[in-house]
C-alpha cells in the first residue's frame, strides 16, 4: 500500500504529472460511454433504423450545445494562447461560413439517415433525459472553475478510437446510410486527438494542488456520467 505524501501543513501533496495523468486516463478507460449497452449494440449492427435515427436526433441536441459550453470556457481563460486554441474549437463546430463545421456535418449525417434538418433543429423532439443531461453539462461549464470545466472535456482523449469504431460499424452494418454522411466521425478522429491533448496539457498546468487535481478527476467522471445518461435516455426512448 502506497503512503500518501503530505505537506508540512498536513495537506496531501499534489500527484506527480505521471500520477495525475494516469488517474485522468483511468476515468475514461473505466467509464467512457463506449461501454454503454446502446453503443455496443450500435457497433454490433443491432440497432433498427428507428433507433439509429432517434440517437442521431437526440445526440444533435448535445452537438449543438458544444460551442455554447466552449464559449463559456473561453470566457474563463485568462491568456491569449489558450483562448486562441479554445476559439478554434468553436470554429470547428460552427464553421467560419454557412455550410461548414461539425454541426453542419451532423445535420448531413441526419439527412443521410433520412431525417430532415429542420426536424433535428426542432428541440421539442428532444427526450427529457437528454435535455437534462445536456443542460447539466452546460451549467457545469458555466459555474465551475476553468480547470474543472476543461477537465470535463477530457472525454476527448477516448473519442478518436470511438470514432474509428463507429466509422467501421456504420460502413459494415448500416449501408443504407450514405457514406458521405459519416464525415463528422472522420473529422473528429484528428480533431478529438488534438483537442484532448491540448486540454490535458492545460489541466496538468493549472491543477496545482491535490484538491484541484481531485476535483479535475471528479469533473471528468461527471462528464462520463453525462454521456452515459444521454444514452440511457435514448435507449429507453421508444421502440
Amino acid at each position: 500500500m502506497t503512503a500518501t505524501r503530505v505537506h508540512a501543513h498536513g495537506a496531501a501533496a499534489p500527484w506527480t504529472t505521471t500520477e495525475f495523468t494516469g488517474r485522468l486516463r483511468a476515468v475514461t478507460a473505466a467509464r467512457y460511454h463506449d461501454r454503454h449497452p446502446f453503443n455496443l449494440r450500435m457497433h454490433k449492427g443491432e440497432l433498427t433504423p428507428a433507433e439509429l435515427r432517434r440517437w442521431i436526433a437526440n445526440r444533435f441536441h448535445y452537438q449543438r450545445h458544444i460551442p455554447v459550453k466552449d464559449a463559456l470556457i473561453l470566457a474563463k481563460l485568462e491568456r491569449p494562447a489558450p483562448r486562441r486554441a479554445w476559439l478554434r474549437r468553436i470554429r470547428d463546430h460552427d464553421g467560419t461560413a454557412e455550410g461548414e463545421g461539425g454541426i453542419e456535418r451532423w445535420l448531413r449525417l441526419g439527412e443521410a439517415a433520412g431525417l430532415d434538418r429542420e426536424e433535428l433543429w426542432d428541440a421539442s423532439r428532444v427526450l427529457p433525459g437528454v435535455r437534462l443531461a445536456v443542460d447539466g453539462y452546460v451549467n457545469f461549464c458555466r459555474l465551475s472553475p476553468v480547470v474543472e470545466a476543461v477537465a470535463a472535456s477530457l472525454t476527448e482523449l477516448s473519442a478518436p478510437d470511438l470514432m474509428r469504431t463507429r466509422i467501421d460499424a456504420f460502413e459494415t452494418h448500416y449501408p443504407w446510410i450514405d457514406p458521405a454522411g459519416l464525415a463528422y466521425f472522420r473529422t473528429r478522429v484528428d480533431q478529438g486527438a488534438r483537442d484532448g491533448e491540448e486540454a490535458l496539457a492545460l489541466v496538468l498546468d493549472q491543477a496545482r494542488t491535490r484538491e484541484q487535481q481531485e476535483r479535475a478527476v471528479g469533473a471528468l467522471g461527471f462528464k462520463c456520467d453525462v454521456l452515459w445518461a444521454l444514452l440511457d435516455a435514448v435507449d429507453g426512448g421508444g421502440p
